[in-house]
């Protein structure tokens, strides 16, 4: 069987789990079934938070598609760097990284409003063009200009679809192991633990799903592990993988932006085509792979992947 049968095969199974589980919910905020579950992934959001260890706010914008939680650090003067986490993962994602990022930028972390986090969709799963219009909402409440932007796994993606738009405000692109960019996910079989993981939560399966995405585990705190196993544990199974396609080549080729793309050497997403498809369609792009590092580059090996995105932003 081919990878993009298999990944079909993979997204057409979450699909259906998410609009069986959603069937079944008597308490429906898009993601969690019920209040109490939502209430205990919240707590454990906002004790991950405290990871950043750095001053932050907190703000809720609406739009006219749901409620966009955004976290603000950093110098308020300075290029505004807008981050973009990965499926699940929230902004809290960023703890390992935050201090270095908001050094010389005021940051803006977004909460995908299609999973769980802070931010809330009020209206059905977003297509790609509602994605784009629900972020430069977000963009225009700051009025951002010629602002930067770090995105990771599916936040990768996301942050590559925003590129390639014909109008947009970002100056330069950070791909950090970005999920269905360049190729469809390249050890299908290996990640079909975190496939289980959302169908049967389980701490065992979780464990797995860590060993399979990381190279050092642990390193990842036990506190913003709980959040994440959180994620998984309550949340439905997500079905808007089925938006992200590897984009083509002339949408590649349109992003002249200055461009950044790390990958793990252990990554089970993407492999060495990734780096040589962004390379040969790219017009301004550098590439790098991460020594000892998985898919979690930014926890796995955090100290050299600040110094990359560091250097490449100054």
């Amino acid at each position: 069987m081919t990878v993009p049968k298999l990944f079909f095969k993979i997204a057409l199974f979450l699909m259906l789990a998410s609009c069986a589980s959603s069937k079944k919910a008597k308490f429906d905020d898009y993601v969690f079934k019920t209040k109490s579950e939502k209430q205990a992934y919240l707590t454990s959001y906002d004790k991950a938070l405290k990871l950043w260890d750095i001053p932050y706010t907190e703000e809720n914008i609406k739009t006219s598609l749901g409620t966009a939680h955004v976290i603000m650090a950093g110098p308020k003067n300075a290029k505004a760097l807008v981050l973009l986490h990965g499926m699940d993962a929230s902004s809290t994602m960023w703890y390992p990284n935050i201090k270095a990022l908001a050094k010389n930028h005021r940051i803006y972390a977004i909460d995908f409003l299609m999973e769980p986090n802070k931010s809330t969709l009020t209206a059905k799963p977003l297509s790609r063009d509602e994605m784009v219009v629900w972020y430069n909402e977000i963009f225009s409440h700051y009025k951002l200009k010629k602002f930067d932007i770090v995105g990771a796994s599916r936040g990768g993606w996301i942050a590559t679809l925003l590129a390639i738009q014909k109008q947009n405000n970002i100056d330069k692109l950070v791909l950090l192991s970005p999920a269905q960019t360049f190729k469809f996910i390249d050890k299908v079989g290996k990640t079909s633990n975190a496939l289980m993981l959302k169908l049967f939560p389980s701490e065992k399966k979780f464990t797995k799903t860590l060993t399979t995405f990381s190279t050092h585990p642990e390193k990842i705190s036990p506190i913003y592990k709980r959040q994440f196993y959180l994620a998984n544990k309550y949340a439905k199974s997500n079905s808007s993988m089925l938006k992200m396609m590897p984009f083509s080549d002339d949408e590649l080729k349109s992003i002249s932006n200055p461009v950044l793309v790390l990958i793990g050497d252990h990554d089970v997403i993407n492999s060495d085509e990734s780096l040589e498809r962004a390379q040969k369609y790219m017009p301004n792009v550098k590439t790098k792979k991460i020594s000892d590092a998985g898919h979690f580059l930014t926890i796995d090996q955090s100290k050299t992947v600040d110094e990359a995105v560091v250097d490449f932003l100054n």
